[in-house]
């Protein structure tokens, strides 16, 4: 029996189930990994915010990731939600040690604008934890969090992949779906992000689908990425995969509760019924 790509994400609990840990695995098993888990916060959540975060003990966090690690072994790790430096520290010490593709999404703030990342924890970030990043995925507000840059317009995409590079990742991936359509994009009705490790230099478009329900987009692309890498396809390829996983997720996307609703994580499968 042949045994899937294992991933393994660091991240926190979504209790609404559109977004983090549980955003994470329903990727993961979508793309035919094997999604395992180290949780590092527990949060209150549904579709008009977070109501509470928890985080977990350094020593909880450790003891997960060595579980997996040292007995089912990994092909791909991804980070998510580390709200603290404490385990923002813990987290880039344990990754260092590994000879697999990291992806890190460095989650500064949810979809409806709560903080999930302590301002003592940015410097963490910046130092420990995306050097040991294979592939960054930063939106243009974590950019502006951790390097300052302001993204306004399609051409300042350059300037802020460069700045996030200089941090120490491989590649970085900036998001560009939260720039308004206009004259700064060559096709005003395209999402388009910038995936470049200083030398090669990749822009991906997709269509920019009217769906407010896009809770876990982020997280959801980091996971596929990481899922895509287990297999060992290259960055460029993984990411171009993701990014084609995450633009029907976000068309599918559908309503729950009264506010954000969440990608749609199986709409390959409903498709194909």
């Amino acid at each position: 029996m042949q045994i899937p790509p294992r991933v393994l994400t660091v991240a926190g609990s979504d209790s609404g189930g559109g977004a983090g840990i549980q955003a994470d695995l329903k990727t993961m098993m979508a793309l035919g990994a094997h999604g395992m888990s180290a949780l590092t916060a527990v949060t209150a959540q549904n579709s008009l915010g977070v109501q509470g975060a928890w985080e977990l003990p350094a020593e909880a966090v450790r003891a997960q990731f060595r579980s997996v690690v040292d007995d089912i072994g990994v092909q791909a790790v991804k980070t998510g939600m580390l709200s603290s430096a404490v385990l923002v520290e813990t987290v880039a010490e344990l990754l260092a040690a590994l000879r697999v593709p990291v992806v890190v999404d460095p989650v500064g703030v949810s979809k409806h604008g709560d903080a999930l990342l302590a301002e003592s924890a940015l410097d963490a970030v910046r130092t420990a934890l995306l050097p040991t990043a294979t592939v960054a995925t930063p939106n243009l507000d974590e950019v502006a969090q951790l390097t300052g840059v302001q993204v306004a317009q399609e051409a300042d995409m350059r300037q802020a992949a460069t700045a996030i590079l200089e941090l120490g990742p491989r590649w970085a991936l900036i998001k560009g779906g939260h720039l308004p359509p206009g004259p700064g994009q060559e096709d005003g009705g395209s999402a388009v992000d910038l995936l470049t490790d200083g030398t090669e230099e990749h822009w991906l478009r997709a269509p920019r689908h009217d769906n407010r329900h896009t809770h876990g987009t982020g997280c959801t692309l980091a996971a596929a990425i990481a899922s895509q890498l287990a297999k060992g396809e290259t960055v460029p390829q993984a990411v171009a995969a993701a990014k084609d996983y995450v633009t029907g997720a976000i068309a599918a996307g559908f309503r729950l509760g009264a506010g954000i609703g969440p990608v749609d994580h199986g709409w390959r499968t409903r498709d194909a019924h």
